[in-house]
């Protein structure tokens, strides 16, 4: 009976051991991994984690069914446009990983540098640019496309939020000229023409500006002068008042400028009440143009139908409401103002996307993020999604600095 006892004994031991050397592991991986424990995270940081993960892997689903079709009978390989977006992702996840864990205030340092750069990409398109559709976006840089008014998104953010962030105690000179900056970035962006990056752009700053503080009454003007810009910039531009035309009454001209649109509602109409299933959707059989980037959400919404639409739209109204909570667990003006500015980007891009496809607002090129394809907006949108997530993070109230300036539980 002894011996038996004591086999028991041991095995309970060793059974104990086992548990405690991969807690160990777990907890070791995690601090070397991760700027701070997940078991130290704020709340709102480790949902909005798992809904950012949820939200790109689910965008390799959706881009599947709606590029699936057409990349066979165009490309000879169905899976042509996923390889390619898995490629991006890997990349942007990467991209993620490494903003997480670099601290806020040296974000905010290479913020003005990289602005900078940004805005002089965006004048080369000008001259160096590849016009698509009207508009002149990309610069080619071997095999590589990039779209500089996508890029900038994440340094706008963090600009601003250091500007507004200090707007108090900063000389008129200074104000000045970030103000400046940003409406030459603006100005430069319209002019490729791209009126609606431009729109958000100017939304973002607006959101932020409010955020900071500044009188609504200054804002108030902000916004009626920037109303007149985008109407004087669709006067001198015939690409944009057909958008807008068309936008108006599509059936006008069902064949030529309202085509897009009539062929998106049809889609969507098509959906009903729950769909026609992952898969299914008919329009995307080469009447939908734009299927895979600019009307996606055509795609989803016959493919899941009205209930899905809801569930899409409650699952942007949360990322909004876990965003509102960050800001307001934020120790410091900056990161508050960086998570509102973020929040604005993520769920306001959607929204736009959301109202294009749906006719609420003019037919404009503006993915939705992490869903559409395009490798510039994926990067953007998760680089957007981790200063998110690092304003989560350096709420902690437990957080210290240790010689290599990680962040780490007392």
């Amino acid at each position: 009976m002894s011996n038996i006892s004591n086999k028991k004994i041991h095995s309970k031991t060793r059974r104990e051991n086992t548990f405690e050397s991969k807690d160990y592991l777990g907890t070791s991986l995690s601090n070397k991994i991760l700027p701070l424990p997940w078991s130290f995270w704020p709340k709102e940081g480790r949902l909005i984690m798992g809904l950012i993960a949820f939200w790109s892997i689910s965008g390799i689903f959706i881009l599947g069914s709606a590029s699936w079709w057409v990349a066979t009978r165009e490309m000879g390989e169905g899976a042509y446009y996923i390889k390619r977006q898995l490629i991006w992702l890997v990349a942007s996840w990467s991209i993620f990983y490494l903003a997480i864990n670099i601290n806020l205030k040296n974000w905010l340092k290479l913020s003005g540098p990289c602005l900078f750069i940004g805005m002089v990409l965006i004048a080369s398109t000008s001259f160096f640019g590849s016009t698509v559709n009207g508009s002149t976006r990309w610069l080619i840089i071997g095999p590589v496309q990039i779209q500089p008014s996508e890029l900038i998104k994440p340094f706008i953010i963090l600009q601003s939020a250091k500007l507004f962030g200090q707007w108090e105690r900063i000389n008129s000179e200074k104000k000045i000229f970030w103000l400046t900056i940003f409406a030459s970035i603006l100005v430069l962006i319209i002019k490729q023409p791209n009126l609606s990056t431009a729109a958000l752009i100017g939304i973002l700053l607006w959101m932020i500006a409010l955020a900071s503080g500044i009188k609504f009454r200054n804002l108030f003007k902000t916004a009626i002068s920037g109303f007149f810009i985008g109407a004087t910039s669709i006067f001198f531009n015939t690409y944009q008042q057909n958008r807008v035309m068309s936008f108006v009454d599509p059936w006008k001209d069902p064949q030529g400028s309202g085509y897009q649109l009539i062929q998106s509602l049809y889609a969507i109409g098509s959906g009903g009440l729950l769909g026609e299933g992952y898969g299914l959707s008919m329009q995307k059989l080469q009447y939908l143009p734009y299927r895979s980037t600019d009307f996606i959400f055509a795609v989803f919404a016959e493919e899941f139908g009205f209930f899905g639409s809801v569930l899409l739209l409650s699952f942007l109204l949360v990322v909004a409401y876990l965003t509102l909570k960050i800001s307001l667990n934020c120790r410091n003006n900056y990161s508050k103002l960086i998570s509102i500015g973020s929040g604005t980007i993520l769920v306001g891009q959607s929204i736009m996307h959301i109202a294009v496809s749906s006719g609420a607002m003019p037919t404009t090129g503006l993915p939705f993020p992490m869903v559409s394809y395009g490798g510039n907006s994926l990067i953007s949108s998760l680089l957007i999604a981790a200063l998110l997530v690092r304003s989560s993070i350096e709420s902690s109230e437990l957080l210290i600095k240790n010689p290599s300036n990680r962040l780490l539980a007392r």
